[in-house]
């Protein structure tokens, strides 16, 4: 039998039994309201016609007049077309009789009130009649009533003991082969392909059940065809990544290794039967160098590690393995995320790029140390030839000189601008720390700019607010930041413009800024302009710098553990800021 069929008996079956109890309920309600209708309308109406008919007596004196003789025979006729119970026929008879008699003119006065009295016998009797009548009418009702209740119980009862049973098994039919199924899908995505599903019923689950058998068999078949294929590539990625010079290890989701290779093991001093498996924070408390490289993942500083009989750099690159997940159905697409499986740490080996980094900036550093003292000998030269004592010089050479005295002062500024780069570079910066007032580092600044802005007539406006909290800072170094970027505001601006700094005081931190009013920077330069020796392309109105300025401020403020940022809008001028933390005693 098919399910839509199943379905269908099962709701045919229900409707069956709320139509039996409905019957038998109607069949008795019936009944009792039939009992009552017989009361009401065959006993009450006589009793009302008697007492209609007494109160006409009771108001009237004898003789009667015409309006009572009217009324009592009026009610009289409608007491003869009532009746209903044995032996009121005759008593309605003798009230005919004496209403007739009592209604001659010839009786006395003792007559009429013998048959008024005999009246009032009848109707008496015809309401006692009716009386018993009702009580023995009401007591078949009751009668009936508590048959019906026992009838209806039953009845009841059994329906309900029916529809119990039938609630509790019928839905098995429907339930017991889906749950069957969804066990053999369960059983399915644990991989085990043997399960088979028999369903001998002709309905709609024999053939869902053969679709089930032949999927498991074509899955069973794939999977043996595939494993041996999946090991062998499992064996050749285990391969590179073991003949990988790299140091690679592999954590699953809960962070537990899952592979190492032997570089790693070498330098990390690990022994792979011993680590596979374990929990890397565990595996750390004993592996303080395990335990940098799971703590500072998000470096990008080179990690010295001693290996191969020297001190060796590496660079840690950490990356996270993700499974794509898959739609449930067409309607979705493919989650790009997906689920994350793992991470992957590895330990590039980058000493030959550092050492060669290390030399290229020991020549810098030597080569600028070098052309420092040449240099300052032609400074005092220039200095010497401008003393009028030595001797005059014409126009002509005097616009020589003031060319070689910036080419000069420019070229001890490269000098310098590399000795700091090599230092910061090397790692060989010294800062000394000093809580020091705010305004004191811009006061400096100003009064080390203050010529070039009065040769460019350029006005410096400080917007600084009272009580502000002390920096704890390298003040040279500070004001050196300050100097540049001041420097650099003084070059872009316009002739007879204004330069902006404001100090101000923003949670943790104390923020200097500088804004010119220069044609700004365009967007796409912003991004690079701490990069060093980067140079924003210029109309050639301006002389650019060597690209090293805003990259060693940079490197200044972010060692006072601080940062450097640029806000700018082409032709509305640039925003350069610099934010230091704040004294705490």
């Amino acid at each position: 039998m098919k399910i839509k069929s199943k379905l269908r008996l099962g709701f045919g079956f229900l409707f069956l039994m709320v139509l039996l109890f409905g019957g038998f309920s109607g069949f008795y309600l019936k009944q009792i309201s039939e009992h009552s209708k017989v009361i009401l309308k065959d006993n009450y109406e006589s009793l009302r016609f008697t007492r209609e008919m007494r109160t006409v007596l009771d108001n009237q004196e004898l003789p009667l007049s015409k309006d009572a003789i009217s009324s009592f025979d009026e009610q009289l006729k409608k007491q003869e077309a009532n009746i209903t119970e044995p032996g009121e026929a005759g008593i309605t008879r003798n009230i005919r009789k004496d209403f007739e008699t009592l209604k001659s003119a010839d009786l006395s006065i003792e007559q009429m009130v013998k048959y008024q009295r005999s009246l009032r016998n009848h109707l008496r009797n015809v309401e006692k009649l009716n009386m018993e009548a009702i009580v023995r009418k009401n007591d078949q009702a009751q009668r009936s009533v508590k048959k019906a209740s026992i009838y209806m119980s039953l009845i009841g009862s059994f329906i309900i003991i029916i529809l119990f049973s039938f609630s509790v098994n019928f839905p098995g039919f429907i339930a017991n082969p889906l749950l069957e199924l969804t066990e053999g899908i369960k059983e399915i995505s644990r991989k085990n392909y043997r399960t088979r599903m028999d369903f001998s019923a002709n309905d709609e689950f024999a053939p869902l059940a053969i679709a089930f058998n032949q999927m498991a068999t074509k899955l069973n078949d794939w999977e043996n065809s595939n494993l041996s294929k999946v090991m062998s590539e499992k064996q050749r990625i285990e391969t590179i990544i073991e003949q990988m010079q790299d140091g690679i290890i592999g954590l699953n989701e809960k962070g537990n290794l899952i592979f190492i290779n032997p570089a790693a093991e070498q330098l990390l001093n690990l022994n792979e039967e011993k680590t596979i498996g374990l929990n890397v924070a565990e595996i750390s408390k004993k592996n303080d160098l395990l335990k940098t490289l799971t703590e500072n993942k998000q470096s990008d500083k080179p990690i010295k590690i001693y290996a191969n009989g020297k001190e060796s750099y590496f660079q840690l690159e950490v990356r996270e393995i993700t499974i794509p997940v898959y739609p449930h159905n067409e309607e979705q697409t493919l989650l790009k995320s997906g689920r994350s499986a793992g991470e992957v740490y590895i330990l590039r080996n980058i000493t030959k790029f550092t050492e060669l980094d290390e030399a290229k900036t020991n020549f810098i550093a030597t080569i600028s140390h070098e052309l420092k003292t040449p240099i300052s000998a032609i400074k005092m030269s220039i200095k010497l030839i401008e003393d009028e004592r030595v001797g005059k010089l014409n126009t002509e050479q005097l616009d020589l000189l003031n060319h070689i005295k910036d080419d000069s002062d420019r070229l001890l500024k490269i000098t310098s601008e590399l000795l700091d780069l090599a230092q910061v570079e090397t790692g060989n910066i010294q800062l000394n720390f000093i809580p020091t007032e705010p305004d004191e580092i811009v006061n400096y600044a100003i009064n080390a700019v203050k010529f070039q802005a009065d040769q460019k007539q350029v006005s410096i406006e400080i917007h600084s607010r009272p009580n502000l909290s002390k920096v704890n800072v390298d003040v040279e170094k500070t004001t050196w930041v300050l100097i540049n970027l001041l420097s650099n505001a003084l070059r872009y601006s316009p002739e007879k413009g204004k330069v902006v700094i404001q100090v101000e005081n923003t949670g943790q931190y104390i923020e200097f800024s500088v804004q010119d009013f220069g044609k700004g920077i365009e967007e796409q330069y912003q991004a690079r302009l701490f990069d060093r020796y980067f140079k924003v392309p210029t109309d050639g109105k301006n002389k650019s710098g060597t690209g090293l300025g805003l990259a060693i401020s940079k490197d200044f403020i972010e060692a006072q553990k601080g940062e450097i940022f640029v806000e700018s809008e082409l032709g509305a001028g640039s925003r350069f800021v610099f934010r230091l933390p704040v004294y705490t005693a």
